[in-house]
């Protein structure tokens, strides 16, 4: 992030639970990374069970921290997602990816299914 990264922090023994990950966690790194990024800062996070407690969720809630929406876990909420989001969609957007798509596959040929450079 930002050309950088955190110093690697090791829990001391015990298991992690919710108020570990928000004490030492979210108030003494996202926070401050939240402070310093500004309105464009998103918090992601694993889904471990110990980030989506009630104290963490309302502790990110509370701080303003943006946290990514769960991703939908039926069929039909990912239909209704993906419906809102392609009528979101601008349609000049829709038409440079559409008009796009031929140079894309050319480039996926051209590597062989390694990295893609963009």
């Amino acid at each position: 992030m930002l050309g950088s990264r955190t110093d690697l922090h090791i829990f001391d023994a015990g298991s992690v639970n919710g108020t570990r990950y928000c004490n030492e966690i979210l108030l003494s790194y996202v926070r401050l990374f939240r402070v310093a990024i500004g309105l464009q800062f998103l918090f992601m996070d694993d889904n471990a069970p110990c980030h989506r407690t009630v104290a963490a969720e309302q502790l990110l809630e509370s701080r303003r921290l943006a946290a990514r929406t769960l991703p939908p876990v039926t069929i039909r909420k990912l239909r209704l997602a993906l419906q809102d989001k392609w009528a979101a969609m601008p349609q000049q957007l829709i038409g440079i990816l559409i008009l796009s798509m031929g140079r894309r596959c050319e480039t996926c040929v051209a590597v062989r299914r390694n990295h893609i450079p963009y």
